[in-house]
C-alpha cells in the first residue's frame, strides 16, 4: 500500500514567541528533525504543511525530497492545513492513505509509526488511531475514503472529533507508554532535550 507523511508546520508558535519550528533540536531543527524521522519510516513521501513564518522557515530547513505545500489560510487552525495537505496529496493521485504527524512532537517513536503502519496493512481500517495507555494521540492514519470528510472540517480542529463519533471506522493500536508531549514553550523543548539526549545516549 501506498502510503504518505503529512506534517503539519503551520502554526503561529504564539505560546514560543519564536517559530518553534526552526528551534535548534540535536544538530538541526525541530521541523527536520521530523522531516528525517518520517523519511526513515516506510512512508513513501513525505509532505510538509507551511504558513506562519514560511519564508524563515524555507531559508532555514533542508527539506530533502518532502514536498511544501503552502497554507494561506494557517490562522484558521489546523483544519485548513489539512485540507490544502489532503488536497495536494490527492492530486497526485497515488497514496492510499496519509499519517498526519505534527511538528511539534520531537520525542514521537518511530516504531509507534511502523506499528501504525502494519496494522493499517493488515486491516484496510479507514483509520488507525493509536492509544497511550488510556489516551488516543497522533500520529493519526486516514485512509483516503475519509479524506473529502476530513477536509470539510473547520476551525482548529482535527480528526478527532470526526473520529470519535463514528468508532466504527478507527482501529486503535494500543502502547504502554505515555504519549509523546508537545512543544509550546521553552520549557518543554528543555525538558524533551534532556530527555532525548540521555534516550539516544
Amino acid at each position: 500500500m501506498h502510503i504518505d507523511a503529512l506534517i503539519l508546520a503551520a502554526g503561529p508558535s504564539t505560546r514560543f514567541g519564536s517559530p518553534k519550528q526552526l528551534i535548534p533540536w540535536g544538530s538541526t531543527t525541530l521541523l527536520q528533525h521530523i522531516i528525517e524521522m518520517a523519511a526513515e519510516t516506510d512512508v513513501k513521501s513525505t509532505w510538509v504543511v507551511l504558513g506562519a513564518s514560511i519564508e524563515q522557515i524555507l531559508e532555514t530547513v533542508d527539506f530533502g525530497d518532502a514536498g511544501i505545500v503552502e497554507n494561506p489560510e494557517w490562522d484558521e487552525g489546523i483544519a485548513s492545513s489539512l485540507r490544502v495537505g489532503l488536497d495536494a496529496i490527492a492530486r497526485q493521485g497515488e497514496a492510499d492513505a496519509v499519517l498526519i504527524l505534527l511538528a511539534d512532537q520531537p520525542l514521537l517513536d518511530p516504531e509507534v509509526v511502523e506499528a501504525i503502519l502494519r496494522r493499517y496493512e493488515e486491516t484496510g481500517a479507514a483509520a488507525v488511531v493509536p492509544k497511550y495507555r488510556y489516551q488516543r494521540g497522533n500520529p493519526v492514519l486516514i485512509d483516503r475514503s475519509l479524506w473529502s470528510r476530513v477536509m470539510s472540517l473547520e476551525g482548529d480542529q482535527g480528526a478527532r472529533t470526526l473520529l470519535q463519533a463514528h468508532p466504527e471506522w478507527v482501529e486503535e493500536v494500543w502502547f504502554s507508554t505515555p504519549m509523546p508531549r508537545d512543544i509550546d514553550t521553552e520549557r518543554d523543548a528543555d525538558e524533551l532535550r534532556q530527555h532525548w539526549g540521555s534516550v539516544d545516549q
